[in-house]
Parts: C-alpha cells; sequence; structure tokens
C-alpha cells in the first residue's frame, strides 16, 4: 500500500502538469481539442489524489508503524476515531488533504462548466488551478511524502498529541483548510478575467457560492478552533491573538471585504479594479497563513515547527504576488470605471467605509504577526507583540465596524435623501438609546462594554426594523398571516436576509467577547477534601476523588459540588489524564456553561496527600460567542442556496 500511494502521488503530479501543458498548447494555438484534453487529465488529478488519500488512511487503520508519518501520530491505543483524523494531524497528511481536496474542487469546476465548453475563461482557470495543484503535489512527491519509511519497524507509535485527541480538533483544521482552498477557485477566475479581458461580473456571479462557501467554511475553523482552545488548552480563554490564529483571521478579513464590495459590482457594474485587488489579496493571505504554519519563523501551540517547506511556499508567494499585480497593473484600464461613486450618503460608500475598516483589522493583525520576524531580521533582536497591542488597535477598529454595519442597511443606494435618513435611522438609534439606559441603570459603568452593548443593540434594531417592514409590506400587499409571511419572505429573499443573519450572529459574538473580556473574575486555591473555593455567586466544594482507566488515558477526577445561595446545583468533574506513550499529563476543563455566564474549572495540581489546586473563572455571556458564530454560519448557507428559475424575485 505505501508503493501505490506513492504512485498515486506521482501519477497525480504528473496530469497536473500534463493538465497545464494540455492548457498552454490548447491556447496558443486556439484549439479546443487540447482544451478538452487538459479538462479530463485536470479530472484524473483528482482521481489519483484520492487513492493517494485513501492508502495513506488504510496505513493509519493498519498500524503500518514503518511509515514515519504513522509511527510519528498514531499508535496501537489510539481510538479508531482519532486515527482517521490523524491524517491531518502532521504537515506531510496536511498536505496530501490539501491537495485532494484542491483536486476535487478542480474537478467540481470542471463539472459546473460542463455546459459551457468553449468559454474564454476556462482554459485559464483550469490552467490557474493545475499550477496550484502541481506546487502541492510537487511538495510531497519531492520534499514531503507521508509515504516515506523508517529503517526499522517500531512495536508501536509515538502516539497523537494528547491536545489534539478532542472532537474539536477532528473538525477545525479540516474546515479550516477547505476555506483556504476553495478560495483558490475565485483567484483562478479572477486571473482568467484579467488575462483574457472581461470586465464584466460573470466571473464574480460564477465565484459567488466559491466565495461564499470558502468564508463559511472559514468561519467555522475560526469559531471551531476558538472552542478547542476553550475546552482543551485550560488557560480560560478563546482566543490569543496567536500567529495561527492571526493566519487564518486576516484572510478572513480580506474575504469579507470581497464579499461586500462584489455585491456592489454585480448591482452597479463598478469597483471591478478594487475587487480584483482583494480576491488576489485574499488568496496571497491563505498561502501566506500556509508559510507561517510550516515555516518555523513563528512560535506558535498550534504550527507544525521548522518543516523545511518555508522557502517553497515564499517562493510560490513570489511569483503569485508578482504574477498577479502584474495582470492587475496590466488590465487597470480596462477595468477602471469613472465616477465610481455618485455619493458619500449611499450604501455603496457604506460598503467602502466597511472595506477600509476590515483591511485596517487585517493589517494591524498582520503587522503584530509578523513584527517579531521583522523585527529580528532588522536589529538582531526578537521583539514580541502581546495581547494588549492587538486589543488596544482593533478594539476600537471592531466598534466602528458594528456601528457601519447598523448603519448601511438604513441607506439606500446612489443617493439618500435627508428625509429617508431620519424616518430609517430614528428607530433603530431610539432602541439603542433605550438599551444604554438599560444598561447603564443595571450598573455597567465601563465605557468601552457600554459602548459596545448599545452599539450591539443599534445594530440588532436596525435588522429587526428591516424584516418587520418587510413582512408588513408583503402581508399588505399578499394578505397573509404574519407567521406565514415571515418564513417567506425569508425564504424569497434568503440571499439579502442570510445576509442580515449574518450581522446578527457577528452581534453575537461581540456581546460574548465583550461580556467574557469585562466582567470575567478569576479565583485560584488548594482544597482537601470537604473545603470550599468561592468565587462569584458560586462555590464549589471537593467533595470526592477517584482514579480510572478509559481508552488510552489514565485520569485522575476530583468531584465538586458546585453552590449558589447554599443549594446544591449540580457538580463537576474537574481532571487531570495521562496518555499512553504522553510525557507529560494534561490538565482537561470541567464546564458548566448557561446562557448568562459559564463555570469554568481546570485541576492543575494534585498532591500526594490527595490535596487538589483549582482554577476557576467564570466568563459572563461567553456562549453567546458560540451561539453567534453559529448564526452566522447559518446565514451564509442561506444566502447560497440557489434560487429556482421558476421563483421571481
Amino acid at each position: 500500500m505505501v508503493t501505490f500511494g506513492t504512485l498515486s502521488q506521482f501519477a497525480a503530479l504528473a496530469f497536473s502538469l500534463l493538465t497545464m501543458a494540455c492548457l498552454l498548447l490548447g491556447v496558443m494555438r486556439d484549439d479546443g481539442r487540447w482544451v478538452q484534453a487538459g479538462r479530463r487529465c485536470l479530472v484524473s488529478v483528482a482521481a489519483c489524489a484520492t487513492l493517494a488519500s485513501i492508502a495513506l488512511g488504510y496505513l493509519f487503520l493498519s498500524n503500518n508503524f514503518q511509515v514515519e508519518y504513522v509511527a510519528s501520530y498514531s499508535d496501537r491505543a489510539l481510538p479508531l476515531f482519532y486515527k482517521l483524523t490523524a491524517f491531518w494531524a502532521g504537515q506531510k497528511g496536511s498536505l496530501l488533504f490539501w491537495a485532494w481536496v484542491l483536486s476535487l474542487f478542480s474537478a467540481l469546476v470542471v463539472y459546473n462548466n460542463r455546459r459551457d465548453p468553449d468559454s474564454r475563461l476556462t482554459p485559464y482557470v483550469y490552467l490557474v488551478l493545475g499550477g496550484t495543484l502541481s506546487f502541492f503535489l510537487f511538495l510531497l512527491c519531492v520534499v514531503s511524502s507521508p509515504f516515506d519509511l523508517l529503517d526499522f519497524v517500531p512495536k508501536d507509535g509515538q502516539g497523537l498529541n494528547p491536545m489534539l485527541q478532542n472532537p474539536g480538533m477532528v473538525f477545525h483544521p479540516p474546515t479550516l483548510f477547505l476555506g483556504y482552498i476553495g478560495f483558490t477557485v475565485p483567484f483562478a477566475y479572477a486571473i482568467a478575467a484579467m488575462t483574457t479581458g472581461t470586465t464584466d461580473a460573470s466571473w464574480i456571479k460564477k465565484t459567488r457560492a466559491w466565495n461564499v462557501l470558502s468564508w463559511i467554511f472559514l468561519t467555522v475553523g475560526i469559531i471551531l478552533g476558538g472552542q478547542w482552545a476553550y475546552v482543551e488548552l485550560g488557560w480560560g480563554g478563546y482566543w490569543a491573538w496567536d500567529p495561527v490564529e492571526n493566519a487564518s483571521f486576516i484572510p478572513w478579513l480580506a474575504s469579507t471585504a470581497f464579499i461586500h464590495t462584489a455585491i456592489i459590482q454585480e448591482r452597479r457594474g463598478i469597483m471591478k479594479v478594487w475587487n480584483m485587488a482583494l480576491i488576489l489579496l485574499t488568496f496571497l493571505l491563505c498561502i501566506f497563513g500556509t508559510y507561517l504554519v510550516r515555516s518555523g519563523v513563528l512560535q506558535s501551540v498550534h504550527d507544525f515547527g521548522a518543516t523545511g517547506l518555508g522557502g517553497y511556499f515564499l517562493a510560490f508567494l513570489a511569483i503569485a504576488t508578482i504574477g498577479g499585480v502584474y495582470l492587475l497593473a496590466e488590465s487597470y484600464r480596462q477595468f477602471k470605471t469613472p465616477n465610481a461613486l455618485e455619493s458619500y450618503l449611499s450604501r455603496e460608500s457604506t460598503f467602502l467605509f466597511n472595506n477600509v475598516i476590515l483591511l485596517a483589522l487585517a493589517f494591524a493583525t498582520l503587522l503584530g504577526t509578523v513584527f517579531p520576524f521583522l523585527s529580528e531580521a532588522i536589529t538582531g533582536n526578537k521583539v514580541t507583540v502581546g495581547q494588549p497591542f492587538f486589543n488596544q488597535v482593533n478594539t476600537p477598529l471592531f466598534l466602528v465596524l458594528i456601528a457601519i454595519t447598523g448603519v448601511c442597511p438604513l441607506i439606500g443606494w446612489r443617493k439618500a435623501s435627508p428625509e429617508n435618513l431620519r424616518k430609517n435611522f430614528l428607530r433603530p438609534a431610539l432602541f439603542a438609546l433605550a438599551a444604554a439606559v438599560v444598561l447603564f441603570a443595571s450598573g455597567i459603568r465601563m465605557s468601552y462594554a457600554l459602548l459596545s452593548f448599545t452599539l450591539c443593540a443599534f445594530v440588532a434594531g436596525t435588522i429587526l426594523q428591516e424584516f418587520v417592514l418587510a413582512v408588513l409590506s408583503r402581508k399588505a400587499v399578499t394578505g397573509e398571516a404574519s407567521w406565514t409571511a415571515a418564513p417567506r419572505l425569508l425564504w424569497r429573499m434568503r440571499r439579502r436576509y442570510g445576509g442580515h443573519l449574518v450581522h446578527l450572529g457577528l452581534v453575537l459574538v461581540v456581546v460574548g467577547i465583550t461580556g467574557s473580556s469585562a466582567f470575567k473574575l478569576e479565583a485560584q486555591g488548594t482544597l482537601s477534601k470537604g473545603e470550599s473555593l468561592a468565587i462569584g455567586e458560586y462555590e464549589l466544594k471537593y467533595e470526592n476523588f477517584r482514579k480510572y482507566e478509559k481508552l488510552n488515558r489514565t485520569i485522575y477526577a476530583a468531584t465538586l459540588g458546585v453552590f449558589t445561595d447554599g443549594a446544591r446545583i449540580g457538580s463537576l468533574d474537574a481532571e487531570r489524564r495521562y496518555y499512553v506513550n504522553a510525557r507529560q499529563p494534561t490538565t482537561e476543563v470541567s464546564l458548566r456553561s448557561t446562557l448568562k455566564e459559564d463555570l469554568y474549572v481546570t485541576m492543575p495540581g494534585i498532591s500526594r496527600n490527595g490535596d487538589i489546586t483549582l482554577k476557576v473563572a467564570v466568563n459572563p455571556l461567553l456562549v453567546w460567542i458560540w451561539i453567534g458564530g453559529g448564526l452566522m454560519v447559518l446565514g451564509g448557507i442561506l444566502a447560497i442556496i440557489p434560487k429556482r428559475r421558476r421563483e421571481t424575485p
């Protein structure tokens, strides 16, 4: 199976190179037969990459520890569930996963274009996809193959990192990869549009689903990554502005900006150059994030360390950047549209301001991420930028972004009149003012938290007003009842209201971030049996201690009774786990989560006499981060569900 997997990889590389050769001949000779041959070779890459992936999965399931990659990330005691997901636990397997998914996406692009085989764009789209595939398959075949063998056969493998033996890490990496990989398709269409001089929005329409779907995957990956950090790392937080966290967040910001202004190009036919630049930037940031993870230049709990691949990714990034900028400069006059904005009081201008803030966030985050590397290169001393920098710079920008999110739906296209502005702003502004008064009266005095909650109320009021007025309008026209008109309106205008759901989800995320950061409580103490630790309105009583075996780990668990106002409301088990083949124990998080707050408990220490050390936190409103993230994903899915042809707009 090792030989089969290796040959499948090389066959995939051969077909990807053949794809490029056939397409180049087809374009140069204007011969559709060569283009057709290139399409078939591109599909063949997907078949070969699938076979290579199946081979690697089989090697994990069969415990073939002579394969260096299998021995490094699996062992005999590892549960089957995690053996399958160890596929992408290391950089070699993740590279194969990347190439495999990109090949499947490329085959899907070929399938979607089956009814339009003579399009001017498609040969160049396939050429870019084939070139990107060739790069990743070259790395797999020549530099970093997951099928490399050891000189001996170990009795057992080293096992999977205990921190990765968590359901969140099963889904977090592949969803991030799906987001990264998906943006290759819009990038390919943008390159094709610039190469052929296609100045209309056809390439954006063809890639709209890819744009939003990739954004959805990236959003899911970021949310799952934050949830994994929260429940697994044990430090009580969910986001530390870690370099690898930032590596996924930066392209998310750029892609969000692109999705907004792509709407303007579709609707008004303007901002063509801007959109080209944004999709190029999004793809380049995805590759740059991959470079950060695999180069070893920055230290992170998430990265793969120094893998020797950093130079290759840097070279690929340089080629893609130079090529993209050159094409953008060459096609600038063709795509430039005069008189882009008719008025600053228009929805187009709010979209542009939204882009400016999103890109400012991306730049600030990128600067803080690479600053240690830059400082070492310039001065010889590595200066680390910590959370205070990111919080101080990005928090005001996020608050401005929330404000723009509320303002945008209230302003009409082209030019808004003062009368319309007064009419549209009145209700949401009064709603936000009333929320601010209630919050102040309830004891919230911290200016940042009060402003954040007030802006969130303003955005929620804007969305609520827009939907209620639309439902009332539909009722007046159709005579339907409210409970009938509302879901039908939501379904008929799912692209519009899918976007509103995304914005509402963002509001909930900001509410969760604000509450958990501004009003967090922490306590720590060492307890003997029968003793208690108080925090906020909670009291934790150390009741019992036990040791037991489960799967591939030994668990030491302390049972804690949870009391409020002297009444028992439940119990929590704080755990320390010792995994097979792991040198260090892990501290597991015990969590009691409600819509109001999370009670967060870890047990970092156990003494020989049975005393335990507890670290406890109360994180208000934190669960709304996960709820809001889910709502953002739901809104994105709703927005890309295609309309049936018989449906009227």
